[in-house]
């Protein structure tokens, strides 16, 4: 092997996220704990993203996310089987991918660890979009176990003090139907305890984001989109504190050594909604090809959106505003606000919006959002069409020509 070809072996090692290995080690140990959940006395509950996690896990039930596991059938390109599956069982394939990947999975122990956990119950929230409804009611169907719905009106213009009391009495049936199905009383002690842990896991995972407002950014959209499966699968718990302290403490010895994760980066973006999972290499190889780094995004970000909103001293009574106002529970003015905040915080020259087939809650305000930034920030914005899982629905050649021609017009305006 030549001197360059070493140079570039050599510091393609040093610019590896060290990381990585611990997050792979640790979701690995979490799946092992929740497939051996029952040989071990503890239940498995099956909740939605956006859910309230903290009450499970002061409950010592292992919570599990049937999108977390779509996600990982996107990466690893299994979706596409499983969709066709899926419509093949009777089920449009204008649903949402990921429902369709985990319907399909359920019945054949499919995807790339050979299935989820049986759950003991399935918890839903629909702060993050209607489609969960029906979903999690075929899967208790399935798995003929418990469901509980947590219904939150969208918080469009404010949050009134009707919508709080509506709320917060569904968070005490919440509490209500995890005492009946664990057959123990609520702790709500160990709750608050949870809670702490939790605010302080989102507000470490934030402190690693905004990391990015550095030049160069140390780490990318599409390295957040792999680092944040602990703030969803383990939100609340130290395991996930001790990670995003690690995570914090590489990045701010990457920003130190200037360490990029664009080696040329000249050019700042942002995206917006859902990645492709299935084409993340490709896209963030083709970015960074015109020396583009995606420094933030509205996806990873989501899981600190209600940090506002939360008390450390009053998790419980705060925990009902939280969940309630979190960034697809809003209408499209208070998310266009939110993506002109973060285009100005992260100093983004160029916006990406993914309009995601698969996610209509996240994809059906764009184009407003698209004219508001353009019309007040004054940066360019690609709409960028495919499926976060379904690979179906993505056309390589035309995004290639589109992106292409987003960057031009960036380079232009700048």
């Amino acid at each position: 092997m030549g001197t360059k070809e070493n140079a570039r072996d050599c510091e393609k090692e040093r610019t590896k996220i060290r990381c990585v290995k611990t997050m792979k080690d640790i979701m690995t140990t979490y799946y092992i704990d929740a497939k051996t959940a029952e040989e071990n006395g503890k239940k498995v509950a099956w909740i939605t993203s956006g859910g309230p996690v903290e009450p499970l896990i002061a409950m010592d039930v292992i919570p599990v996310y049937p999108e977390n596991h779509g996600a990982m059938i996107g990466a690893t390109k299994m979706a596409d089987d499983l969709c066709a599956k899926a419509e093949e069982m009777g089920y449009s394939r204008d649903l949402c991918s990921y429902a369709r990947s985990d319907i399909a999975c359920a019945t054949v122990n499919g995807g790339p660890i050979g299935g989820l956990p049986r759950p003991d119950m399935l918890v839903c929230c629909n702060n993050i979009c209607g489609t969960v409804l029906k979903w999690y009611e075929v899967q208790a169907r399935f798995f003929n176990v418990p469901l509980f719905i947590l219904d939150t009106p969208i918080t469009h213009t404010a949050y009134s003090k009707a919508q709080h009391r509506y709320v917060a009495d569904q968070f005490n049936n919440y509490m209500a139907f995890l005492e009946e199905h664990c057959g123990k009383p609520f702790d709500f002690d160990r709750l608050e305890e949870v809670g702490r842990l939790s605010l302080k896991g989102q507000k470490l995972w934030q402190a690693v984001l905004d990391t990015t407002m550095n030049r160069p950014a140390p780490m990318s959209a599409f390295d957040a989109f792999f680092h944040l499966a602990l703030i969803v699968t383990l939100r609340g718990t130290q395991t996930a504190v001790d990670y995003y302290q690690a995570l914090l403490d590489e990045m701010n010895e990457r920003v130190s050594l200037s360490i990029s994760a664009v080696p040329k980066e000249e050019i700042r973006l942002m995206w917006d909604n859902l990645p492709v999972w299935y084409r993340t290499k490709w896209l963030s190889d083709t970015f960074a090809g015109h020396n583009a780094c995606l420094v933030a995004d509205t996806y990873t970000s989501a899981w600190c959106s209600s940090l506002r909103f939360l008390d450390e001293n009053d998790f419980f009574n705060s925990m009902v505003e939280g969940y309630s106002r979190i960034y697809l529970n809003t209408g499209v003015d208070a998310m266009a606000e939110e993506v002109l905040s973060m285009v100005e915080r992260y100093k983004a020259d160029g916006l990406v919006m993914h309009s995601n087939r698969s996610c209509k809650p996240y994809s059906l305000g764009q184009y407003d959002i698209q004219r508001i930034v353009q019309e007040r920030a004054g940066v360019p914005v690609l709409v960028m069409e495919a499926d976060m899982c379904d690979s179906r629905n993505f056309s390589e050649s035309q995004i290639q020509t589109r992106i292409d021609a987003f960057m031009e017009l960036v380079r232009a305006n700048l």
